[in-house]
């Protein structure tokens, strides 16, 4: 199994009145960044039905945006949390937890999570969400609407931690780019793969992957340089890129610990057409 790993999580706060407005984040019809300094306390967001609870919204469906997921960075007090934090019936999610615990409860049944876990919730799960620790517990949302197949059954829920899933190398890579898959490739009841991909320092991606599948990456640990679009920039644990379908990429892990990002990708799907309204 792999070794204990770290996640990067978001403080909050404000930045002091001193501080130099020139940022790296930047937003484009192929890609943005939105760096971790964006994240204080004055772009935080609420839902209903929730206590102690903030969050961070960084992808959501939006035109010239991100196309089919949501991904939020939810920051939940002690003894807070939500009985109905789910309204749509047709929306799947993966949870990921970056700093603290929680008590999930799906379909009556209570999993303890602590930094680390992992869990899918397939469309129409009966869930429940309690932080009962005396710390703050900080993780990621992700949320696709399901695209149902005929005779194909939705996935049940399950739950795992990072540090119990054995990573895969990348073929003739020496070891140095690896993924964690918490799901079969070949599965074809998933539509979305949320996996953890690993890059050891000096590693590479080293062609311009240009795909259909659209991309979030979080940043869980470390740094890189990445070519997007036929652009450079640097990225750090904490930011946050989402990448438009066939947005060539590629990245140089920088060092000098592993670079790690949580990466959302769609899958296992026919292209929708456009299709006249009359």
């Amino acid at each position: 199994m792999s070794t204990q790993n770290t996640y990067y999580a978001p403080k909050g706060g404000l930045p002091p009145q001193t501080q130099l407005l020139s940022d790296r984040a930047i937003f484009t019809e192929s890609y943005a960044i939105i760096p971790k300094r964006v994240l204080t306390d004055i772009v935080i967001s609420y839902l209903p039905f929730w206590e102690g609870m903030r969050m961070w919204v960084i992808a959501r469906p939006l035109s010239g945006f991100s196309e089919t997921f949501s991904q939020y960075i939810v920051d939940v007090a002690p003894k807070g949390g939500s009985d109905k934090p789910e309204l749509d019936s047709a929306a799947e999610a993966v949870l990921f937890i970056v700093e603290g615990e929680m008590d999930l409860v799906i379909e009556g049944e209570t999993h303890h999570l602590i930094e680390g876990g992992y869990a899918y919730l397939p469309p129409g799960c009966n869930w429940t969400l309690k932080n009962n620790g005396n710390n703050q517990l900080k993780f990621h949302w992700i949320r696709k609407a399901y695209q149902f197949v005929e005779g194909i059954d939705a996935p049940e829920a399950f739950v795992t931690n990072d540090n119990e899933v054995d990573a895969i190398a990348m073929p003739n890579t020496g070891d140095v780019w690896k993924t964690t898959r918490f799901t079969e490739q070949n599965d074809m009841r998933h539509d979305m793969h949320v996996n953890i991909v690993t890059f050891e320092p000096g590693g590479v991606i080293p062609f311009d992957e240009t795909h259909v599948m659209e991309h979030g990456l979080y940043v869980l640990e470390g740094k890189a340089v990445y070519h997007l679009n036929g652009e450079w920039v640097e990225v750090e644990a904490g930011d946050f890129m989402w990448l438009r379908a066939f947005c060539p990429q590629s990245c140089y892990a920088g060092g000098p610990g592993p670079f790690r990002y949580l990466l959302y990708k769609d899958v296992n799907r026919h292209m929708p057409f456009i299709r006249p309204t009359n």
